[in-house]
Parts: C-alpha cells; structure tokens; sequence
C-alpha cells in the first residue's frame, strides 16, 4: 500500500513538474509570468536569433542576471562576446521577482565559515554583503532606469521564533560591522505601517529595484560596450573544437575558447543538469493600481522592501508608481489562482485593515531554484565552461557579483581559488519532482486556511 501510495505521488508530482515547466515555456513575456514588470519596463534591446556562425572570445548563455552581469564585464574588458538567450532578457526568474536588492543568504553568516571554511566562508559573507553596492553602482554608473531605491529592507520577525531568527541574524552580522539593525516592535509598526510584527531587522545596505528593468539595463549597457545579444536562441548543442567550444542553435552557430552558463532553474537542452541539480520553488506576486497618497504613506512610508520570518513566506513592497506588491509562494495556476488571490486580498486586509476595498491589477508567477543547503553551487562543466546558479530567491545581488566574478575569471584577472565558492559536482536533486510539487500543494492549503 505505501509503495502505491508514493508511486502516485510520484506521478503527480511529475505531471506538477510538467504543467510548470510548460507555463514557463511560452514563447513570449505575458501577464501570468512577468505581470507588472513587463507593464512598466522600458524596452529591451533588440536582439535578433543568431542565424550564422560567428566567433567570438566568450561565449554567455542565458540572459538574466548572471549572464548579463558577465556579458557586460567581459564586454568592459575590451572582449568579443555572444549572448546566447532560448526566451528573452530577463524571461526567468530575473524578470520574475520580487526586486529586493537584499545582502548575504538565507544561511546565518556565522553557518558560512563552518560550511565552507573560515577564509572561504567570510570571503564569500564580505562579497554578498558587499553586492548590493555593485548593483547599485552599475545603476547609477550606467544611468539604468529601473526604479532604483537605496533605502534598505525589513525582515519583519513573526512570533517568538522570528524574534529569535532576526536577533541572531543581525548579532553575526553587526560584528562583521554590517550597517543592520533590530527594531523593536512599535519601531517596526512604524516603519512598516502595521502592528502585527514582534520586531524586525533593517538593513541599510540593501534596496529595491524593477528586475525586468534592471536586467534588461544591464543588457544595453553590455551592448553598447560591444557585446552581441541573441535571444530565441537556445543551444541545442555543444562541439569541442580542441582550443575552443562551438555551440549549437537552431539556425546558427559561436565558436568561442570560454563559455559561462547563466541558465539556473530554467536550464534545458545541454546544460538540463543545472536545473536537475535544484528543487523548484513556485512563487507568486500580486500588485495594486496605484493607492491614493493618504493610503500610500500609511504603509512602508520610507519605502524599503520587507519579508517575512514565516516558513510560507510574504514579501511586499511598493514601485515609483505606488502600487503595492505582495507576494508569497506558489504557483498561479488551477486551483492555486483563486486560492492565492483570495488570501492575498484577506492577508492585505489582516495586515493593513486600510486596504480593504483595494483589488490586484498585475498578477505574476515563475519558479526560484532551491539548492540542499541554501548555498550557491560553481559548476566546471568541462575545459573552461563555468556556472554560477543556486541563488535560492536571492538573485539580484549575488547573481550581478557572480556574473563579474565568472567574466574575471575568463579573462584571467583572477584564478578559480579566488572565487568565494568552492567547485561543486553537479548531482540530480533527491526527490526533486516530489519536493516541487509539495511546495506547491503545501502552499495552496496554508494560504486557503490562512488569514480567515
């Protein structure tokens, strides 16, 4: 009877799996994947399917973060580079997201060094707290217009639990002098514009951005450092040359000596395994029109981004415009749509009884890639082929600072034992298509129960 039982979960994880992918397949941005992003972006850079062979001396697959991160720094140092992209800039979760500029990882920073390493494991804590900085510089240097905020994030504590969590959270990092700080509970419903938290934990580094904007920046700025852009181009195969690699697409070919994979959880064809190697986690956000200014200052009145300590977590922010976006995780798809809509009108009215005739005008939805243990994973797929990818919700940052590190290293301005993450083997997921699809089961019931 159990062995029945778990073939049938199997089974309907697997068909969970599929339906996914499928919805994350569409050939173009729309508004059940990138919702208000796509709304409010400026346009991307025209970047036509590659449809003959070229060369060059780096070849980037995948235009999100990471890629477009490397493409722009490789670009910078005077290299000839290819971008290879199967959708568009930013079609993953690069143009999906929430848009918190947030530093460091999910791990506690004092798991790190334990991880990884005492060297290693503070490298890589001085680097990601370090990172929302380069994002933010690149913003301004490149005069990116994607809605750029420098006024922090609060990770709002729920419980005695979530007290505890953000406590030890900024206890390791105020002794690694990072710039965060506990509020207490009035601060932080003033701060934040309700009275439901027992604290939470500002910090100054971090910021909020439009992530479709800011990637799609990253791509015109890469360009117009000589970077060459084709998207609809998906490698359908690679070719060892001897001194280089020659990848494959439909209708066209790049021959380049480096290659640096940036396709993350949406990795298909020859780099499938990058996907495999992570659990998917659905998540979902939702937007209203624009609130009328007394209902806009009443909420987050500084306007960092902020999240939640609970294990179904909640995000929300506002954009230039003054909409609020909330999200949470699952997937807007079958029952999970009128599911997550409804406790996203009860949560907002639960946290903020002001919004209560308020509705959602953009609704939104993709996959976060979740690795064991929380940590970015650095892949050698063969002679110089390198990838970054594991971010586990936390892209925008570490993707943009992987993304110069993986071009440094092409270059020869730094040595693989420089990078702050050690080589990992590249191994399927255990129970990856049971543990998506019980995320997303999971998340639908909490959000049906909740709130009422």
């Amino acid at each position: 009877m159990g062995r029945i039982y778990f073939e049938r979960v199997q089974d309907s994880a697997q068909e969970f799996v599929s339906v996914a992918l499928n919805m994350q397949s569409a050939t173009t941005h729309s508004t059940i994947t990138h919702g208000l992003w796509e709304a409010s972006a400026p346009p991307g850079p025209p970047t036509p399917p590659l449809a003959t062979h070229t060369a060059a001396d780096a070849v980037v697959v995948g235009a999100g973060f990471t890629g477009c991160s490397a493409a722009l720094h490789l670009a910078l140092g005077g290299w000839r580079v290819a971008v290879l992209e199967a959708k568009h800039i930013g079609y993953g979760a690069s143009g999906r997201n929430v848009g918190l500029v947030n530093a460091g990882l999910w791990v506690m920073p004092d798991e790190l060094p334990k991880l990884l390493g005492m060297e290693r494991g503070e490298r890589l804590l001085r680097q990601l707290g370090d990172a929302p900085r380069l994002v933010f510089d690149l913003i301004e240097r490149h005069s990116l217009a994607c809605e750029a905020r420098r006024s922090g994030t609060i990770h709002c504590a729920v419980g005695k639990s979530g007290v505890a969590e953000i406590n030890t959270r900024a206890q390791q990092w105020q002794k690694r002098r990072a710039d965060v700080e506990v509020l207490n509970e009035s601060e932080t419903a003033r701060r934040v514009g309700t009275t439901a938290y027992s604290a939470s934990l500002l910090d100054r580094r971090a910021g909020t951005i439009q992530p479709l904007a800011y990637v799609r920046g990253l791509a015109h700025a890469a360009i117009a450092a000589g970077a060459a852009f084709h998207s609809q181009s998906p490698v359908t195969a690679r070719e060892d040359l001897g001194t280089s690699w020659k990848l494959h697409t439909s209708n066209g070919s790049v021959s380049a000596p480096w290659v640096i994979v940036a396709t993350d959880v949406y990795s298909t064809n020859a780099f499938r395994p990058l996907a495999q190697g992570q659990v998917m986690l659905p998540y979902f956000n939702l937007a209203t029109a624009p609130l009328p200014a007394g209902l806009r200052d009443s909420i987050l009145p500084e306007r960092q981004g902020a999240w939640d300590t609970k294990q179904i977590l909640s995000s929300f922010r506002f954009d230039d415009a003054g909409r609020l976006i909330f999200g949470s995780v699952g997937a807007l798809r079958g029952t999970g749509t009128p599911i997550h809509r409804a406790w996203g009108r009860r949560e907002l009215r639960r946290l903020f009884p002001q919004l209560e005739s308020i509705n959602f005008e953009h609704e939104w939805c993709g996959m976060i890639g979740m690795t064991d243990d929380a940590l970015p994973r650095l892949h050698r797929h063969d002679r110089n082929i390198y990838s970054i990818s594991g971010y586990n919700g936390r892209g925008i940052a570490p993707g943009t600072t992987f993304g110069r590190d993986l071009a440094r290293l092409a270059m020869g301005a730094i040595a693989i034992d420089d990078l702050s993450l050690p080589l990992s083997t590249m191994t399927a997921a255990r129970l990856r298509t049971v543990k998506t699809a019980f995320y997303e089961v999971g998340a639908q019931i909490a959000h049906f129960l909740g709130s009422r």
